[in-house]
């Protein structure tokens, strides 16, 4: 449930959302300069000021307090007067879908995000979760069933730089490229090629 209730009047809320290692942070960072925008990382958020509720041992994260979330993003925005661009693959459990202008969740093709997760240090069932989830298009439909179809839009950044991302967020947002979903079928394309079981064999 959204918990923010109270979000003061800005230019436009646009939620940056996807599966840990698509790129959701760095694309913020640069779209928020180019829009002279305010970037809130959520995750650097939880940490740096300790607005957790639980500690995964497991999955070795932090398990964010969204109700103390959605409060401190509130103090955070009282007075921007420009877009906002909150990053986080829960972002739409912390403001009300009703002020949202656009949700774009980022798409990476499963064997490029498994050679940079793998990087990044993901290991057993935790590498195998978050490619799960982005084969079965579980930061979609989250993203959809929260804010409605309407507002969501995919973004592949699959073989792209950071640059071309934030060009094709900037176009949609310009109205000069549709905002659509359903265009990315990993879980087709994979069955397609005989490779599905590799990423769903763990599950």
């Amino acid at each position: 449930m959204n918990t923010l209730t109270e979000l003061d009047e800005f230019k436009r809320l646009i939620l940056i959302v996807g599966t840990p290692g698509v790129g959701k942070t760095i694309t913020s960072s640069l779209l928020a300069s180019k829009l002279d925008g305010l970037h809130i990382d959520l995750a650097e958020l939880v940490k740096q000021e300790e607005l957790i509720s639980d500690v995964d041992e497991v999955r070795e994260t932090l398990v964010a307090d969204v109700e103390k979330v959605s409060e401190r993003v509130q103090e955070i925005t009282r007075d921007c007067a420009g877009d906002v661009i909150v990053d986080g693959h829960y972002a739409f459990d912390v403001v009300p879908a009703e002020k949202v202008h656009r949700v774009f969740v980022i798409r990476k093709h499963p064997d490029e995000l498994e050679t940079f997760l793998e990087k990044r240090g993901f290991r057993n069932k935790k590498l195998w979760e978050n490619l799960a989830a982005e084969v079965l298009d579980i930061c979609l439909s989250d993203a959809v069933e929260a804010c409605g179809v309407d507002r969501v839009c995919e973004i592949d950044a699959s073989g792209k730089s950071v640059e071309a991302i934030v060009e094709d967020i900037i176009r949609v947002l310009d109205g000069k490229s549709e905002c659509r979903v359903g265009t990315i079928d990993w879980l087709g394309r994979l069955a397609e090629d005989g490779r599905l079981h590799k990423y769903l064999i763990h599950f």
